[in-house]
């Protein structure tokens, strides 16, 4: 390995090992040593279903008169009827391709927030995702992302460990001064790179030998990179890996995350390196392939595979999670939803409202089991610019009561999570058990 020539002294060339250590796939993740001693901790885990899912083809409002009128083709069925929705109450049911989901509905473990979403009109792919990202609707100069600003806020010892990103790119709602491991997606992530080198490692070894900071963090990188390839190395072990799937039609609006099929391969192993590792508080990872413009089909098709695959690795990070699921919430949420009226080519438009899933033990008394939120309906004269769900319910009022009654925020904080958050007209959202 040689030096750039603009790295001439041993301090620097401390650093650009590090650095280029962590670029090479290591993760800055604690030892095992102390974690059976740490406290159990509330947890955070938050998925983007980048493009745009169709939320109501995911969880169907079929009691509402308009929906099947405005999808001849696409309409899932009514409960009971061939290829109809699971029943989640009168109004709605859920696609028969989310049956993985069915057994935490049963359990009190997973609910909805119906016709909710971001209140900035934008219908690009590139501003709403940069938008629930940020935190900050409408407002492009945010230069970083409220999980990396609640990452920053949250109560008690902060480690390296203490939030953990899933995927092949940084994610803008990570983006901040906070630290943040990353951890790769696929099988190649498991690949063994120049930090695993034996002779690397011994050199790296007596470069790092001190006790400043610098070296305590690089033995610590060390350590548990060891620990995750181990548990990685597990995992890749179990049965019923899956291929991936062709891309979507608008790769951009995937902005690199990877397939529903993709996800399902890696989401049991996300779910195990969470509940290792006790520090560990706060999860990001993202799915593409929701930008369904032509061919979406309806109980079966593109969507429904797409969204199988995504609840068999819903079910999979929960039971990687295992019992740590009890003290973990997962939110689930996209950019925007689709238009209510289906298009000239089988499929939808970028619309507004949509739905968001949560899931976890903490649910359990108040939102499991539950369709939350103001539907506002489908009747033309109560759509959004006359073709989109309106959105009733700020994604900022879902997340909030989830920050601060789950993860302990006082409202300083929040303030500084979700600057400028309006006051919410209705009642503050009950998602957690008392």
């Amino acid at each position: 390995m040689t030096l750039p020539p603009s790295l001439p002294n041993a301090l620097h060339r401390r650093d650009w090992l590090l650095h280029s250590a962590a670029a090479l796939g290591s993760l800055a993740l604690p030892a095992q040593a102390q974690r059976a001693a740490e406290e159990r901790k509330p947890r955070l885990v938050v998925m983007m279903l980048r493009g745009a899912i169709d939320g109501l083809n995911v969880v169907v409002p079929h009691g509402d008169p308009a929906y099947a009128r405005a999808r001849p083709r696409l309409a899932i069925a009514r409960p009971g009827e061939d290829g109809g929705a699971l029943p989640l109450d009168r109004l709605f049911g859920l696609h028969p391709a989310a049956s993985p989901l069915m057994p935490y509905w049963q359990r009190g473990l997973m609910g909805f927030v119906h016709a909710s979403g971001s209140p900035d009109p934008t219908r690009s792919h590139f501003d709403a995702q940069a938008y629930l990202e940020s935190g900050t609707p409408g407002r492009k100069g945010t230069p970083d992302g409220w999980m990396n600003r609640l990452l920053a806020g949250l109560p008690g010892p902060h480690s390296a460990s203490r939030a953990l990103s899933l995927g092949n790119t940084p994610p803008r709602i990570f983006a901040g001064s906070a630290p943040v491991a990353f951890l790769g997606t696929g099988p190649k992530a498991l690949d063994p790179k120049a930090i695993d080198q034996a002779r690397l490692q011994r050199g790296l070894a007596k470069l790092y030998a001190g006790q400043d900071a610098l070296s305590q963090d690089y033995r610590d990188a060390t350590q548990s990179r060891q620990d995750m390839r181990r548990s990685l190395a597990q995992a890749r072990q179990r049965p019923g890996g899956m291929q991936d799937e062709a891309p979507s039609r608008d790769p951009s609006a995937d902005a690199g995350a990877p397939s529903a099929r993709s996800f399902a391969a890696d989401a049991r192993r996300l779910g195990e390196l969470v509940r290792a590792d006790a520090q560990t508080q706060l999860a990001f990872t993202s799915v593409g392939g929701w930008d369904t413009h032509v061919n979406q089909g309806g109980a079966s098709g593109q969507l429904a595979t797409r969204l199988g695959a995504l609840c068999e690795g819903l079910d999979a990070l929960a039971q990687g999670l295992g019992d740590s699921l009890q003290d973990t919430v997962i939110v689930v949420m996209s950019e925007f939803g689709r238009t209510v009226h289906e298009n000239g080519t089988g499929g939808t438009d970028h619309g507004r409202g949509n739905v968001m899933c949560l899931l976890g033990g903490p649910l359990q008394g108040a939102a499991g089991g539950r369709v939350l939120g103001e539907w506002p309906g489908l009747e033309d004269r109560a759509l959004a610019d006359g073709r989109d769900l309106a959105i009733s319910t700020d994604f900022r009022h879902v997340l909030a009561p989830l920050l601060q009654g789950h993860l302990g925020l006082d409202d300083e904080t929040l303030a500084r999570v979700f600057p400028a958050l309006p006051a919410r007209d209705a009642p503050a959202l009950k998602l957690l058990r008392s």
